[in-house]
């Protein structure tokens, strides 16, 4: 199966976008598939700021980007347009660093006056980087993601079902399956 790169966007640790992404990353590896999740936020801050391309950790981030063969890339919308995080680290890899990949755009944010920020903020850089197919992506509302004391995440159901449909053209995407294996061990 495909290996995925899940990258989140977000800044916060206790991200509703991360916690989302990670979700996803469960059912993707139940199709089979390899997961590699990256938190952007965790990646030093003087190499993001100061463009240091050869710093450790960003060539680091740059080899799961060229390995991986589709990429999920996850962000919080503020003020119509992704995170600041992920885009010092998008301006940080090569230029065409999703060359030969699969994307899958996801974003959250607090009211649907963001939903156009895939399509008209995210998509054109992701473009710009040579993704070689950009599947259709999801805007959740905040309000749809409920976190509980301990860290589990709730989707609200139509929210949910719409993940999995677009998580699920992903995957197809990448070549692989679409049905959800049960747990093993």
């Amino acid at each position: 199966m495909a290996v995925i790169l899940s990258v989140s966007g977000s800044p916060s640790p206790t991200s509703r976008t991360a916690r989302l992404l990670r979700h996803l990353d469960d059912r993707l590896r139940l199709q089979g598939h390899d997961v590699v999740p990256l938190d952007v936020r965790t990646l030093p801050a003087d190499a993001l700021l100061g463009a240091d391309v050869h710093h450790p950790a960003i060539t680091g981030a740059a080899a799961l980007f060229q390995r991986a063969d589709g990429v999920v890339i996850g962000t919080p919308v503020y003020k119509a347009a992704y995170s600041g995080l992920l885009k010092s680290l998008l301006d940080l890899l090569p230029q065409f660093a999703l060359g030969d990949k699969t994307v899958l755009p996801l974003a959250t944010g607090g009211t649907t006056a963001h939903v156009l920020a895939i399509d008209y903020a995210l998509r054109p850089v992701l473009s710009s980087m040579g993704a070689t197919h950009i599947v259709p992506g999801w805007f959740t509302l905040d309000k749809d993601l409920t976190v509980a004391d301990d860290g589990t995440l709730t989707v609200a159901p139509a929210t949910a079902e719409a993940l999995t449909q677009v998580t699920d053209r992903f995957s197809a995407a990448l070549g692989g399956r679409t049905s959800v294996l049960a747990p093993t061990g």
